[in-house]
């Protein structure tokens, strides 16, 4: 087999880094510097303030400066991954890259630093006299054996996390593969025998990692270039492989390979052989993670060992053991509490986190990253992706508890679930929002059911809400299927168990359901045998009248198909006299705030009336969230300055609100920039009704509104939450097909929780 498989071509790799500007990295301003007062107090004099309080308590400087979020990334180059000894200048796309990396997984800010020094303790005077600017050091490339004098005299010498990642972050990504692989093949540590190719620093961080996780030292079988390292030997021999050395006339990988469970190669390619593997144990457990070849081929094993459980270093063969599942997350949890180093404690908290998680069932989000690969716990999955975005909080939290549990943590955090809570914060951008949402759908006992249930998304937002919300879902779909699709994308519920499921091919209520749609629409055209049809094959429909009979209390639909050709199913069987539809309102999410955008789908070119309702349907939903709702009507007509049909609509829309009373912030006909800038509209109109830019925005027209929020999707990176329905008093939501399973979740909460007088 070739091994090439996946090796990116060097020109789209150098155009990477070389354009749209060279590099990978850039440094951005935090606060604003945009006049006299910005500058008096960023620099001269308001700065000396800053630097006073630091000299009075050191500790401030995590107040004050970026040093408590900053982390070095120090290299002299000397054993790049793969490359070898390449030199300080030519490791900076790597050491780059890892910067990139800190901040993407964990939003920790970074400098590289590539050292031209290879002297292993002039190395570590340099490194240890950065101390003032950093809150922790991660040591990368360094080779053996000079990597552990580095480490450890930086580790003495410095009152902040020094981690050297190939060393450490390697051995935490092994123990926790290897803790699922056990698990998979019904083994013990205590009981294995390791054989493991290569001496240098991710080689022996492994084996002592394995040691500290219950592997007996004597089962421990150690391999090198100059074959196994036994006891008196004295060619290519450091103090670190002499503590695994063998007392044993055997001499070569060959000789050692019998009888093991686990082998653990961090070498290069072609070290272990077919013969090797057939000499192993029964259900063997093959690391073979030298890069970008390793020690042996997957399907090579799989020829005389269909059983094995293998891990590469590559990303494709299942099972990449790679160690941003790692990094970015033991230095977030450092960071947060002040750690003054990463103890055994606190690698050993990062092991547990990470196998832990990928026993749980797989995120939606590292589904849609990995669309090909079973994310189902197993010998094909021992380790959770790196776009898994659940790492940051389960890794970072462990770390954080053990910092503190251990006493190296120089501000413990109070609350591990609001810190937890936090971080989730930071990788799901609706978390904060929505939190006053989750909080009272927890308190309801809503039955929600799912119209497409047979949809992947729908099937990962029912395992979240059976998780997070005290639901009982009830999903529309053949049993076979959803069965079977659960099983396939490693999901733990099943129909009957944690949900209910309404199956369209045969149900015990159909009679009862085709019956009531029929009750419903027989002056509308529906025959008996129409409504047979459409309680067979509609499911949005089928939903609907579970509402309408009290099977459940509200129902998401649309993952496929038009919005409005699900809403005339939702108006017919739902819809009264009380319930209406009033328009849709999406919460987009993006840098600067929530905002909020109607009507989306519901009226193309609503009335004053309809604009009205919108309005104040609105107003109530957005208090859902914990916001005071400040709406702009919007036009190209400026408060009367146009006679356009827009701007004659708002206006009576305005004039209809007027005559009511009611409890929330107006304003209009304005165009969107006057919306959002107070400034603006201060000078263009000074006795408007709200002083503060508007966070709810009212269009004329659903063309408008609809362009309003895809750009905000496309060129703000902005976050749908919705879109929700108004008027039909919460017992139905109408999603899009860019939902994501996370949007669904949302939604669901949201139909949990109640709004109280509709229009």
């Amino acid at each position: 087999m070739s091994d090439d498989r996946q090796i990116p071509s060097r020109h789209p790799a150098l155009d990477y880094h070389e354009f749209p500007k060279p590099g990978k990295l850039e440094i951005r301003a935090t606060k604003p510097l945009a006049n006299g007062r910005d500058l008096a107090r960023a620099y001269s004099p308001g700065v000396a303030e800053a630097c006073l309080e630091i000299v009075k308590d050191p500790s401030a400087a995590t107040r004050y400066t970026a040093r408590g979020n900053l982390v070095a990334v120090v290299s002299n180059g000397s054993a790049a991954l793969g490359l070898g000894n390449i030199g300080p200048l030519a490791s900076k796309p790597i050491m780059e890259g890892k910067a990139v990396l800190f901040k993407k997984f964990a939003n920790i800010d970074c400098f590289d630093i590539e050292v031209n020094e290879s002297d292993p303790e002039k190395l570590a005077d340099i490194v240890t006299a950065l101390e003032p600017t950093f809150g922790a050091i991660n040591l990368e490339d360094i080779k053996a054996p000079d990597c552990f004098i580095v480490e450890k005299l930086c580790r003495e010498r410095m009152n902040i996390p020094v981690f050297h990642d190939d060393q450490h972050g390697t051995a935490i990504v092994v123990g926790a593969a290897v803790t699922n692989a056990l698990l998979v093949a019904n083994k013990a540590f205590a009981d294995i025998k390791v054989v493991s190719t290569g001496g240098g620093a991710a080689g022996i961080a492994c084996l002592n990692m394995l040691v500290k996780l219950g592997v007996q030292r004597k089962n421990i079988w150690l391999c090198d270039i100059d074959g196994l390292v036994y006891q008196g030997r004295t060619s290519q021999m450091t103090e670190q492989k002499a503590a695994f050395a063998q007392a044993s006339d055997l001499r070569s990988l060959t000789d050692v390979i019998g009888g093991a469970d686990l082998f653990l190669g961090l070498s290069g390619p072609g070290v272990l052989s077919q013969d090797m593997v057939k000499k192993m144990a029964p259900k063997p457990i093959i690391f073979a993670l030298a890069n970008p070849t390793p020690e042996i081929m997957p399907d090579l094993i799989r020829e005389v060992s269909p059983d094995a459980i293998i891990a590469t270093g590559r990303s494709d063969f299942p099972n990449q053991v790679n160690n941003v599942l790692c990094f970015p997350f033991i230095f977030r949890g450092a960071l947060d509490v002040g750690a003054t180093e990463i103890n055994d404690a606190m690698e050993l908290g990062c092991v547990e986190g990470i196998a832990a998680l990928a026993r749980a069932s797989s995120s939606a989000e590292a589904a849609a990253a990995y669309k090909d690969e079973s994310l189902k716990f197993g010998a094909d999955y021992l380790i959770p992706k790196p776009f898994d975005p659940r790492l940051l909080a389960t890794v970072a939290c462990a770390v954080a508890k053990a910092a503190m549990e251990t006493g190296v943590a120089t501000r413990p955090v109070d609350d591990l679930s609001a810190y937890k809570e936090t971080l989730n914060r930071s990788v799901f951008k609706s978390a904060l929002i929505m939190r006053p949402v989750f909080e009272a759908a927890r308190q309801a006992q809503r039955r929600i059911i799912f119209a497409e249930g047979e949809d992947e998304r729908v099937l990962r937002a029912t395992q979240a809400v059976v998780e997070e919300l005290n639901y009982k879902p009830i999903l529309i779909g053949r049993p076979e299927v959803v069965e079977s699709r659960c099983e396939r994308f490693g999901l733990s519920i099943r129909p009957g168990v944690e949900f209910e499921l309404i199956n369209p091919e045969h149900d015990d209520r159909f009679r009862d359901y085709w019956s009531s749609y029929h009750q419903l629409m027989q002056r509308k055209g529906v025959t008996p045998d129409l409504a047979k049809a459409i309680m067979r094959t509609n499911a949005t429909a089928i939903a609907a009248v579970a509402v309408q009979r009290g099977d459940a209390d509200s129902m998401i639909c649309g993952t496929f198909g038009q919005y409005l050709w699900h809403l005339n199913y939702v108006e017919q069987i739902i819809g009264s006299s009380s319930l209406r539809s009033v328009g849709a309102l999406s919460l987009m999410l993006i840098e600067s705030g929530p905002l909020f955008i109607a009507d989306t789908h519901v009226f193309p070119e609503p009335t004053p009336a309809q604009i009205a309702d919108i309005v104040t349907a609105a107003a109530r939903h957005v208090r859902r969230f914990g916001l005071k709702p400040r709406i702009a009507l919007c036009s190209q007509s400026q408060f009367g300055n146009m006679q356009s049909n827009s701007g004659r609509t708002m206006r009576s829309a305005i004039e209809l609100l007027d005559e009511k009373t009611v409890d929330f912030s107006y304003e209009g006909e304005m165009t969107l920039d006057v919306a959002l800038d107070p400034e603006l509209r201060q000078r263009i109109f000074p006795n408007a009704r709200f002083s503060e830019p508007a966070n709810v925005l009212v269009f004329a027209n659903a063309d408008a509104a609809s362009t309003a929020r895809n750009i905000l999707k496309m060129c703000a990176s902005g976050l749908e939450v919705g879109p929700i329905l108004m008027g039909m008093g919460n017992k139905a939501h109408i999603v899009t097909p860019a939902i994501t399973a996370r949007g669904l979740l949302n939604i669901a909460a949201l139909a949990g929780t109640p709004v109280q007088h509709y229009g």
